[in-house]
């Protein structure tokens, strides 16, 4: 495929440039620049109406790309009066060996000239000048004059246009899990559970909601369901451990006798006296007296629950226990639930359709493989790889990817904040690599690239990056 890096294009009398030559004037109606593979291609339409050329005499316009000291002349083009055009023509003169045009003037007539040339590409072209050399000769046609004008600039199109490297991840198995806490009310010292008592109904129903919404997902199986229950550090810790243990288990078999759960891992632990939920929540507390009590709760040195509780009712006599009663002890009586499931494999076509609906039925692999079927430069493609990150925001392989998408984006302090958390290797580095090229370090760039010209992973993209800096 023919490589088009830069196209310059003017057009109309607005845009015309002028070159003088002895009062006759030479206009540049378009023009048509651009770099192609190797070559740099340029297309003049040159207005000729106003020239007057006597019938012995010609002019030898030559365009010049010039930078600095570098240039590069270009086919010239020799308008001949009459009598000239007739000579050179007898002279059996051939304009693609001696590679120049020629064309006879017809004075007092409009009169243009297609002008099509093509040289050797230099990496200082990008950002040079179009000159014009006029050379009236009156015995030859191969002098040049020092007659210089200068027509217009070539500015090559240098937007960046950067190959990545993507890294597909692994295949996995899909495990997920879905969680909760039930706040249920107990008859005092009971354990039995009242699916009307109170709250209950609200509770419960949570619990049901959370179990029946991967039962019902066609994609998923249920493979375990864990309860862990815990009671407020009130009243005696025996008492509580009985209370925690018997209300786990009255929820796990609440939810038995609702659902069919063979071939499912059930789980029942409890935790009698939930003093890490106490101090969190003191903690976050205003209490006068919060440092107080948050030194007891943490005095590694009492180890009988039942002697710290009693050394929290002592407090400045007992105000800011009766506050823990009241407003903090009630969320300590709690049971956690869990449902582990798997989601089965999904073909692409699945994955298509839940990529924005349901992204966390995918598995990063399914993700990447959806990525796979949009064009590397549509939004589609972009899309997907930020809703990987999302969806896996500490993984390594959605990190780099991102980054990637970012890239390709132009948002390189996105990029660089997903490259802080992708793995090291050679497709970290060729992003590296780019998101220098956007912040404009070419040098920087440059060098990454080339050290990784040869790499066999990413050697082809680096090597195409560095031939677009042209440095």
């Amino acid at each position: 495929m023919k490589k088009i890096l830069s196209i310059a294009l003017l057009a109309g009398s607005l845009s015309a440039v002028c070159v003088q030559a002895q009062e006759n004037t030479l206009r540049v109606e378009k023009k048509l620049v651009e770099r192609s593979d190797d070559y740099l291609l340029v297309d003049l339409i040159l207005d000729l109406s106003d020239l007057h050329i006597r019938s012995n005499r010609s002019v030898a316009y030559t365009p010049v790309i010039q930078r600095g000291d570098s240039s590069r002349a270009l086919p010239p083009l020799i308008v001949n009066g009459r009598n000239r055009q007739i000579l050179y023509e007898r002279t059996g003169r051939n304009t693609v060996e001696n590679n120049e045009f020629a064309i006879r003037r017809k004075n007092g007539t409009e009169q243009r000239f297609d002008y099509h040339a093509r040289v050797p590409y230099a990496r200082w072209m990008a950002n040079s000048e179009m000159i014009l050399t006029a050379d009236e000769c009156g015995c030859g046609w191969d002098a040049l004059s020092s007659d210089r004008s200068d027509l217009f600039p070539i500015r090559l199109d240098r937007t960046p246009r950067p190959l990545m490297a993507y890294i597909a991840p692994r295949a996995e198995v899909k495990t997920r899990v879905k969680e909760g806490s039930a706040f249920l009310d107990f008859p005092v010292n009971r354990v039995e559970i009242h699916p009307d008592y109170r709250q209950n109904p609200r509770e419960l129903a949570a619990i049901r909601e959370t179990v029946e919404s991967v039962r019902d997902d066609k994609y998923a199986t249920i493979t375990g369901i864990s309860i862990k229950g815990y009671a407020s550090p009130e009243g005696s810790y025996a008492n509580n451990e009985c209370l925690a243990k018997g209300r786990s288990e009255a929820l796990l078999e609440y939810v038995r006798r609702l659902y069919d759960l063979s071939g499912v891992h059930t789980d029942v632990r409890y935790e009698p006296e939930d003093w890490e939920g106490l101090e969190i929540r003191v903690e976050r507390s205003n209490l006068p007296e919060k440092e107080e009590l948050l030194a007891i709760i943490r005095d590694a040195s009492i180890t009988d629950p039942d002697r710290r509780d009693a050394r929290l009712k002592g407090v400045a006599g007992g105000v800011p226990y009766r506050y823990l009663l009241k407003e903090i002890y009630p969320a300590l009586r709690h049971s956690d639930y869990k449902v582990d499931y798997t989601i089965r494999p999904l073909s692409v076509s699945e994955a298509r359709e839940l990529i924005y609906s349901d992204p966390k039925q995918l598995s990063l692999d399914e993700m990447f493989q959806v990525a796979r079927t949009y064009d590397t430069n549509s939004r589609e493609f972009k899309e997907v790889f930020e809703i990987a990150v999302r969806m896996y925001p500490d993984d390594p392989v959605s990190n780099l990817n991102a980054a990637n998408s970012a890239l390709l984006n132009g948002d390189t302090a996105a990029a660089r904040r997903y490259l802080a958390k992708a793995a090291e290797g050679p497709e970290k580095r060729l992003a590296e690599g780019v998101a220098c090229w956007l912040e404009e370090d070419s040098e920087s760039a440059a060098t990454i690239f080339r050290s990784l010209a040869d790499d066999e992973r990413v050697g082809g993209q680096a090597r195409a990056n560095l031939e677009q800096l042209d440095l």
